[in-house]
C-alpha cells in the first residue's frame, strides 16, 4: 500500500490569487475586503442576543448595526475554502497545539493561551487602528 504525497498549494499561486480578489473587490463592488471589522461585529452580534439593552447604548454600534452583510459572509468564505483547500491538497490536519507553539511555550494549556489572546488582542488593535 502506498502512503499518498501531500500536495500543498503554491504560496506564490495563492498570494497572486488574493492579491486579484482584492483588485476584482475593489473595481466590481467598490470595497475593500478585510477580517478585522467582521470579528467586532459578531461580538455585537453575540452581545445583540445577550444584551440587546447593551449593545442600543453603544456609539459604535449605533453608527454600525452589526448583521450579517458581504464582508461577515466573506470571512466565512475564507473558512470554507482554507477547508476545503487542505482537504483537496491532502493537508488537512486536526491539531489542537501546533508543534512550535508547544514546543515555544511548553506544555501549559493557560501560558499558551495568555500568549496567543495578548497577540489577538495587538493584531485587533493594529487592525483597528488602521481602520480594518
Amino acid at each position: 500500500m502506498e502512503i499518498a504525497e501531500k500536495k500543498a498549494w503554491s504560496p506564490y499561486l495563492a498570494g497572486a490569487l488574493s492579491g486579484v480578489l482584492s483588485i476584482l473587490s475593489i473595481w466590481i463592488a467598490g470595497k475593500y475586503f478585510g477580517a478585522s471589522t467582521t470579528f467586532v461585529r459578531s461580538a455585537g452580534m453575540i452581545e445583540k442576543i445577550i444584551g440587546p439593552e447593551r449593545i442600543a447604548k453603544m456609539p459604535y454600534f449605533i453608527k454600525d448595526v452589526p448583521e450579517i452583510d458581504w464582508q461577515w459572509m466573506f470571512v466565512v468564505g475564507i473558512f470554507i475554502g482554507s477547508l476545503i483547500s487542505s482537504i483537496t491538497s491532502s493537508t488537512f490536519l486536526w491539531k489542537g497545539v501546533p508543534d512550535m507553539w508547544e514546543k515555544r511555550f511548553g506544555p501549559n494549556r493557560w501560558k499558551r493561551g495568555i500568549v496567543a489572546f495578548a497577540g489577538g488582542v495587538i493584531a485587533m488593535f493594529g487592525a483597528r487602528l488602521a481602520d480594518g
